[in-house]
């Protein structure tokens, strides 16, 4: 039948036939997949904007990067019918484009380029190394080669993408050291040198490796493939004149060298292998006090941020160390007090931006909670040895517990105001790492899996077995103490009356400490009514001085405590003018000196005050608060161009120039504290300052975030660059019609632009255009509307909104590609039109674009509301643009449009399949109650019980489109579906005369549908026999 006839409105429509047509394609990888989509690589877009997802640092991650992407890699394999050559390799290229993508000449509080060759060296080929042993464990023997052959070719084909390969000048040593290691055991092996892996200190240099070098030690290390790759055409680069080479400070470790003669080498110098690690460890673990306060720094440093071939290990390492100290002995703070300098050496380690976010990406978010909570117990509860102010840099009681308070405060949102909560009911998703008690519940739930004998050997990270206990806040009483002030300070203004006299005497303390320039006649007090009918006549706790003029020597948990109490009075008098501005953020920094810990209050106050809108602006006149009106003007206009070069044109400045830039006073004063803060302290307060000055600007309706950009960008000019890029994310977080065109942006980028209501094909499209190429210095403005999408997505203040503005461009795209596969057009022209194989494919391009972008701006909860609601209420909603309202074939692509979206994001969140213990009891748990839901509502449809809005094309085409889906790639999930909800949907298949796809979806409904099978096969035979 002539396929123009077939989608000619002048024929009579079969939609069976063209159902069957869209149906039937052909795998992603296609050559008509590659004439008509934007290339092979669209097909694994997920693949690259994952991977750029987890370089932000500013959202740590609950489950290891190596669980997701090994699950996601699943997926996508399933999904696009494809080898696992072509998954691997569109893993590697997908990697290599993150790194390219890297923005090293940036400065900024931010991960680095080191944070993409983690995923690219580390994460990669872990999760291949998950997947293979997985396959090898289904084959036969025969078959176990194969895929580790698919995975060698997927190495091989990468020299074809020299593009990529090229390494960042940050990595040239690194890759040169790669193809120095290759060519010396060549060399070795043609001098007869039994030493293969030895060279003298006069080898030959080579200065032409490349990241596949890195990529193939990468794989070796982990035994993916061996040394043979040396051996691979053109893989080892000649040796250049001979030349002086330095030799490893780490050999000369293992040779017996004094490690503390070392360890300034060893700091930047990564280890190499694991022998090298536990000759370290050895040092760390019985060494002497010198030795273990070196090894402990060293573990730390390069080895943890750019040992990618040995990563894993590292990271073990330095928990294991830091696990010795745990769990808590009574009587035992002497032994604390004694490992202090190695405690506070360790914390630090692990406290950097950089290696905050290594650990989240290996997914130790929460056994690093577990283990800093109980030093902060011990550390909190004892008093310093003097009354001066805390130093970071050096070991006390209080720098040791500020840096593990800071840490685990860094690791949930603990200063999230309650208005989230609220939110949450409508659809705006609320991570669920935002809590502690989660955090606690997914470490404990990890430590029961782990007892599992089938997940104790699969498992990256192995602890001491005294360390699998569950943990619980109750079993930190001072700990839980502040948690749940906290959380009261945050939900509710302080109470007039507080029944702890104690606490309004420290209080008091450190009010006439901070404010010791206020008049007498004008001193501040905490709660002055309760105070003197009660605490004044008492006398001051321990470790309040009587003189009020030195800092108390209490334990860090009592100083804690008493701060909300400090915070409001001296706001409270700022705003009433008895408090200068310049004295209030004086006297912070120097409670902030004093104990740096005090900041997590600090923060977590002034952002429930933002949330409560009782706060005057204050004028930013460079006089009583520091003014951006020297750099206010430029940053609006960079701004402006960021969003507009990635397809955003609104206007961020509402205000006149003529009027003086305004904040309301808590997020003044925070951003006046945060520009006193030393640079070399910024590491370690970045991650509480910087969340808290975000979180403070996106929770006022004050338009403010380009004011503090302004602030910051005087005080640190080098960080202008990542300033613009970070305050382009701002307009997100509170208007709608931004975020419609960010999203209309990122679909026109990756598919090309539509013109009357067809698709215009142009050479620039893809996922370089969607996310960027790299962040060139020449064009250091230009930000990729996909990349800026991925920074700003969990800001969007309604994923409702976000999910419905996304069908809706899917809606018109399946619409334009109807349109482009139609004879209505002139008789020259119609030679044009697009093969339906071709629009399937491009369909499946839209819909995996669409899944992806839902997925990670509204993770499990918006996929689950996708499922019950948005869908089935966009398919019930009547009116002019209903759909099926444009046309018979437009209502074809609609439904399959439609049920392609639905199945790429509940298969990008849940999997395809089993799925591993610790990805199942986040994620695949959730699925047979979501899926079960969204099947019923169908079958109640098909029975006449609901009655629809949508034309009848579009209802029909997504049912047998989303059922055959299902039959077709995810088998597993029918299983999970209860037997009535298969009956019910079968019968109505049936009626449609669909009596094949209804027979499949009862067969893959295991035992229980066996009976129903049965019955009909037995209805099907009666039927035709009758015919």
């Amino acid at each position: 039948m002539n396929i123009q006839n077939v989608i000619s409105t002048r024929y009579q429509l079969d939609r069976s036939r063209l159902l069957g047509v869209l149906l039937s394609t052909q795998p992603c990888s296609s050559s008509v997949f590659s004439i008509f989509g934007a290339g092979k690589g669209s097909c694994w877009v997920p693949f690259d904007m994952f991977m750029e997802n987890a370089m932000d640092g500013r959202h740590l991650h609950a489950i290891s990067s190596v669980e997701f992407l090994t699950e996601l890699s699943k997926t996508l394999q399933v999904l696009n019918r494809a080898t696992w050559q072509e998954t691997f390799q569109a893993l590697w290229i997908s990697g290599l484009r993150l790194v390219q993508r890297g923005p090293e000449a940036l400065e900024g509080p931010f991960p680095h380029l080191y944070s993409r060759l983690c995923m690219l060296l580390a994460i990669i080929p872990l999760s291949v190394a998950t997947i293979v042993k997985e396959e090898v464990d289904k084959l036969d023997g025969g078959m176990v080669s194969a895929i580790k052959e698919e995975l060698v070719s997927s190495l091989q084909i990468l020299v074809q993408f020299s593009g990529l390969l090229s390494p960042p000048p940050a990595t040239v040593h690194f890759a040169n050291t790669a193809a120095r290691k290759a060519a010396i055991v060549l060399s070795n092996l043609k001098s007869g040198n039994e030493n293969l892996y030895g060279y003298s200190k006069d080898s030959s240099a080579i200065k032409a490796g490349n990241m596949l070098h890195l990529i193939v030690e990468a794989c070796i290390a982990r035994n993916l493939i061996d040394t043979s790759a040396y051996f691979w055409p053109g893989y080892v680069v000649p040796l250049e004149a001979s030349s002086q080479a330095q030799e490893s400070p780490w050999s000369s470790l293992t040779e017996g060298s004094p490690l503390v003669e070392l360890k300034d080498a060893l700091m930047v110098t990564p280890a190499s292998s694991v022998a090298e690690l536990e000759k370290l460890y050895s040092f760390a673990v019985s060494g002497s006090e010198e030795e273990k306060l070196a090894a402990s720094k060293v573990l730390c440093g390069a080895s943890l941020l750019r040992g990618w071939n040995i990563q894993e290990h590292v990271v073990q390492i330095v928990l294991k160390l830091l696990s010795s100290f745990l769990p808590l002995d009574s009587g035992s703070d002497g032994r604390y007090v004694q490992h202090m300098p190695m405690l506070h050496a360790l914390i630090s380690g692990i406290s950097s931006v950089d290696a905050v976010h290594i650990l989240s990406m290996y997914g130790l978010v929460p056994e690093v909670a577990a283990m800093l909570m109980p030093l902060c117990e011990i550390f909190g509860s004892l008093p310093p040895s003097d009354h001066r102010s805390c130093n970071f840099e050096k070991a006390s009681v209080y720098s040791v517990f500020s840096s593990a308070f800071l840490s685990l405060l860094r690791l949930w949102k603990f200063h999230r105001p309650p208005i989230e909560n609220a939110l949450s009911r409508h659809g705006v998703f609320v991570r669920s790492e935002l809590s502690l008690d989660f955090l606690l519940l997914l470490r404990n739930s990890r430590s029961a899996l782990k007892n599992l004998s089938n997940v104790s050997k699969s498992s990256i990270f192995q602890l001491d077995p005294s360390l699998q206990k569950p943990v619980y806040i109750d079993s930190f009483p001072k700990l839980r103490a502040w948690y749940f002030q906290n959380q009261a300070c945050i939900a509710s203004t302080l109470s007039t009356v507080y029944n702890r006299p104690n606490v309004l005497h420290v209080a008091n303390n450190i009010l006439k400490i901070i404010c010791h320039k206020v008049p007498k006649d004008g001193i501040l007090s905490v709660n002055p009514q309760s105070t003197s009918n009660s605490s004044m006549g008492s006398s001051p706790p321990p470790g309040v001085p009587e003189d009020m003029c030195q800092w108390p020597t209490l334990p860090a948990w009592d100083v804690l405590e008493a701060i909300p109490f400090v915070l409001e009075a001296v706001l409270t008098a700022c705003a009433h003018g008895r408090l200068s501005s310049r004295d209030l953020i004086t006297g912070l920094r120097d409670l902030a000196d004093f104990l740096p810990a005090s900041l997590a209050a600090i923060v977590s106050y002034f952002s429930a005050e933002i949330t409560r809108g009782i706060w005057k602006p204050v004028m930013l006149n460079g006089t009583d608060w520091p003014s951006p009106a020297a750099t206010l003007p430029v940053v609006e206009s960079e701004i402006n161009e960021v969003l507009a070069k990635a397809g955003v044109n609104i206007n961020i400045s509402s205000r006149p120039r003529s009027v003086m830039p305004m904040l309301p006073l808590p997020i003044a004063a925070l951003i006046s504290l945060s520009i006193t803060v030393k640079m070399e302290e910024f590491s370690h307060l970045h991650g509480i300052i910087g969340q808290g000055i975000e979180i403070c600007a996106t929770s006022s309706s004050w338009p403010s975030m380009q004011i503090i950009g302004a602030l910051w960008s005087q005080k640190v000019r080098r960080w202008h660059d990542f300033i613009i890029l970070a305050c382009s994310q701002s307009p997100f977080t509170r208007d709608n019609t931004a975020v419609s065109q960010l999203i209309r942006s990122c679909f026109t980028s990756f598919l090309g632009p539509l013109v009357d209501g067809r698709s215009c094909y142009v050479a620039n499209r893809g996922v370089a255009d969607l996310l960027g190429k790299t962040l060139d210095e020449r064009a250091r403005l230009v930000v990729a509307p996909g990349f800026l999408y991925m920074r700003s997505c969990r800001l969007f203040p309604d994923n409702n909104f976000v999910c419905e503005e996304i069908l809706k461009v899917v809606i018109e795209r399946a619409r334009a590609l109807a349109n482009d596969c139609s004879s209505e057009r002139p008789g020259h022209l119609r030679s044009d039109c697009m093969p339906l194989s071709a629009a399937s494919s491009l369909v499946e391009q839209i819909s995996s674009l669409a899944a992806t972008m839902l997925c990670h701006a509204g993770g499990l909860n918006l996929i689950r509301l996708l499922y019950e609601h948005i869908l089935p209420t966009l398919l019930l909603s009547a009116g002019e643009d209903k759909l099926g309202s444009a046309g018979h074939v437009c209502s074809l692509f609609e439904g399959y449009a439609l049920a392609y979206v639905l199945l790429w994001s509940g298969a990008s969140i849940w999997g395809v399949g089993e799925t591993s213990p610790a990805y199942a009891s986040i994620y695949t748990s959730k699925r047979q109650r979501i899926v079960d839901r969204h099947l019923e509502f169908m079958a109640k449809v098909m029975e006449g019980n609901i009655v629809l809005g949508c034309g009848e094309t579009t209802w029909r085409s997504y049912v047998l489109c989303f059922v055959g889906l299902l039959v077709d790639f995810v088998p597993a999930w029918i299983l999970e579906v209860k037997l009535e909800t298969l009956q019910k949907l079968a019968s109505g298949l049936r009626k449609w005369h669909k009596g094949d796809l209804a027979l499949s979806l009862l067969e893959r409904g295991g035992n229980k549908a066996v009976t129903s099978v049965v019955e009909s096969l037995l209805g099907y035979a009666g039927a035709q026999f009758s015919e």
